[in-house]
C-alpha cells in the first residue's frame, strides 16, 4: 500500500510526515490533543501583498502557501475526529468565527478564545489606523466528559515577545517557544501525544520534546520539514536538560 507522504522520519518520541496534512491525517490513529497555527483566511494573504511601508524597510510580499478558506471544514473534520481531548488553533480575530462555527458542526465543545500579546508586534507603519498586537487561538474540546486543564482559573491571555532570543527565524509565521511551552504546560499531561498537522518549522515539536510529550507532526513544504527535524533533533540532543521531573518531596516542620 503507497503511503500519503514523502518522507517520515522518528525522533525520539516525535513522528514527522512530510506530505499534505488532509491527506496524512486520514491515515492516523487518534492523539490525545491537537495544537497547530493553520494558515490565515484568504482575504488576510492576498492583503499581505498590499502593505506598503513608509520607512524603506521590505515587507512580506507571500507568505508561501494559501489560504485556509478551501479546506477549513475539512481539516476540522479531522482534528475533531483525531483529537481525544482539546484542539487549539491559531487564527487572526477575524477567522474566530469561522473555526468556531466548524468545530461545532462537527460535534466539538467550542470553549474560548485565547490572546498571545505581542509587546514587540510590528507598528502599523502606513500611520492609517491601529497596528495588529495580538493573535487569537480557538479552543474547543473534542472527547466526551468535562474539559480538563493544568492551571485552574487563570486568564487565556499569553504574552509573549515575537523576536525573542530564542527564535529560529526561518519560517514567517513563527511562533515563539515559549508561548508554545506555556500551552503545552497549561493544556497536557507529560506523556501525552499531540498531533500539529500544520508543523512548520516545529515549535511545537520542540516544545513537546522539552516537556516530555509525544509529538505528530506534518508538514507540506519540504524546506520547513527539514528545518523542523533539524530543530528537533537537537531538542533531543538536550531532551535530559528538560524534562519535566517530578518535585521533590516537602519537608514538613515542626515548631
Amino acid at each position: 500500500m503507497t503511503t500519503p507522504w514523502k518522507r517520515k522520519e522518528v525522533i525520539g518520541d516525535c513522528i514527522l510526515y512530510h506530505g499534505d496534512c488532509l491527506e496524512v491525517m486520514a491515515r492516523l490513529e487518534s492523539v490525545d490533543h491537537v495544537i497547530s497555527d493553520p494558515p490565515y483566511e484568504d482575504e488576510l494573504h492576498k492583503a499581505i501583498g498590499r502593505i506598503r511601508r513608509n520607512d524603506g524597510r521590505e515587507m512580506i510580499q507571500d507568505l508561501g502557501f494559501e489560504g485556509v478558506n478551501a479546506t477549513r471544514a475539512s481539516i476540522v473534520k479531522e482534528v475533531v475526529r483525531l483529537s481525544q481531548g482539546w484542539a487549539i488553533l491559531f487564527t487572526l480575530a477575524e477567522g474566530v468565527r469561522a473555526w468556531r462555527d466548524e468545530l461545532q458542526a462537527c460535534g466539538a465543545k467550542y470553549d474560548t478564545c485565547l490572546a498571545w500579546v505581542k509587546p514587540d508586534s510590528t507598528p502599523r507603519m502606513n500611520g492609517q489606523g491601529a497596528a495588529r498586537g495580538f493573535e487569537c487561538a480557538v479552543t474547543a474540546w473534542c472527547a466526551g466528559g468535562y474539559r480538563s486543564w493544568n492551571s485552574g482559573g487563570k486568564r487565556g491571555i499569553y504574552t509573549h515577545l515575537t523576536n525573542n532570543r530564542g527564535r529560529d527565524g526561518r519560517h514567517p509565521t513563527e511562533k515563539p517557544l515559549s508561548l508554545m511551552l506555556e500551552l503545552v504546560d497549561d493544556f497536557t499531561k507529560s506523556g501525552q501525544s499531540i498531533l500539529d498537522p500544520f508543523m512548520g518549522s516545529g515549535t511545537t515539536g520542540v516544545a513537546c520534546m522539552q516537556r516530555g510529550r509525544k509529538f505528530i507532526g506534518i508538514e507540506r513544504d519540504p524546506t520547513f520539514f527539514d528545518i523542523a527535524c533539524e530543530r528537533i533533533e537537537k531538542a533531543s540532543r538536550q531532551q535530559d536538560m528538560f524534562v519535566e521531573r517530578s518535585p521533590a518531596p516537602k519537608q514538613e516542620a515542626f515548631l
